[in-house]
């Protein structure tokens, strides 16, 4: 007769060490996972289902810890971890390879003209508002007029900084304009991220002990988490869009893309995406997804708040998003 499962498993932190930056990638592998994108709203539902009653005490008869695990992470690629609601499809980081890879292919490909510029920064620029909403961090609703302001403010911002950079480099050698997009999109990254997320800078996000009891908001935790956002989507975009524009340059000039110029965009998907596989999990484990910070770096009330429940703490919790 198989072992009754533990109901001490503790699912609500990731299966692996996340301490450890190699922790922390297996982690990111498992939720970044495209193949996720393609289960069907019955099996999100029932992994929605197991992990709620493991959570509530309520263990499925035969049920393994594998399977328990399994079904954490396809709740974790599909549910908001502070609101519980199932995230926007293309939001979710399952989404990042195939929508990036594409996207950022095409960006890669179509630089040359302003149109095309135009065209597909804006296409990124909204996708990445769709990502930054989706994977917020904290509770608190966002009203139809501030997520439309933060949406066309961004987008814009991010535009007008491609069409600028666009325009100082061409006279410059074309392996140099091909890196036009990367420069836009990091530059746009430090735009929209904030941007789509600055109700957080604004009222704060929630921190918590290390058990997970809510402590406050702090507007400080909402800095520092943005920040590491912003480096990690960086870091993401960097192998993508660095590595690919020199390959491409060199088969440009050789006679098969000559011959066969309309595998140009193709072989461009393929090679971000290769690299994406590989960028996108690592660089979400660049900083734990449960970060933390000082009781004495938060603003003076919230310390002071903090102090009250609980005079020896030291530390605080909050997640930073993605």
């Amino acid at each position: 007769m198989p072992l009754s499962l533990p109901a001490t498993i503790n699912i609500r932190e990731p299966r692996w060490d996340q301490s450890t930056f190699q922790g922390r990638a297996k982690h990111f592998f498992m939720v970044t996972d495209p193949r996720n994108l393609l289960l069907s709203g019955a099996t999100l539902e029932e992994a929605r289902r197991v992990v709620e009653d493991y959570r509530a005490g309520t263990i499925q008869p035969g049920l393994t810890e594998d399977q328990l695990w399994r079904a954490k992470y396809i709740y974790d690629s599909a549910f908001h971890p502070d609101t519980g609601e199932k995230m926007i499809l293309v939001g979710r980081m399952s989404a990042q390879v195939p929508m990036n890879m594409t996207i950022t292919g095409c960006m890669l490909t179509f630089y040359r003209t302003t149109p095309a510029v135009l065209f597909w920064q804006w296409v990124n620029q909204s996708f990445n508002a769709v990502v930054n909403y989706t994977n917020r961090s904290g509770d608190a609703p966002i009203t139809p007029s501030q997520l439309g302001t933060a949406y066309v403010s961004a987008t814009t911002g991010a535009v007008v900084t491609a069409l600028g950079l666009k325009s100082l480099t061409k006279h410059l050698p074309a392996l140099i304009g091909r890196y036009v997009p990367f420069a836009a999109v990091a530059a746009a990254n430090c735009i929209n991220i904030p941007l789509m997320r600055q109700r957080e800078l604004k009222v704060g996000i929630p921190v918590t002990d290390e058990n997970g009891n809510r402590l406050g908001e702090s507007t400080a935790a909402a800095q520092k988490a943005i920040f590491q956002v912003v480096v990690s989507r960086i870091g993401m975009a960097a192998p993508a869009m660095a590595i690919p524009p020199v390959i491409m340059n060199m088969l440009e000039k050789r006679a098969f893309l000559k011959r066969y110029p309309y595998l140009n965009a193709p072989l461009q998907v393929g090679l971000v995406g290769l690299c994406l596989v590989f960028a996108t999990p690592l660089c979400c484990a660049l900083f734990p997804q449960k970060s933390s910070m000082p009781v004495r770096s938060l603003e003076p009330e919230v310390q002071d708040q903090i102090r009250k429940k609980d005079p020896w703490l030291e530390t605080v919790y909050f997640n930073k998003g993605l």
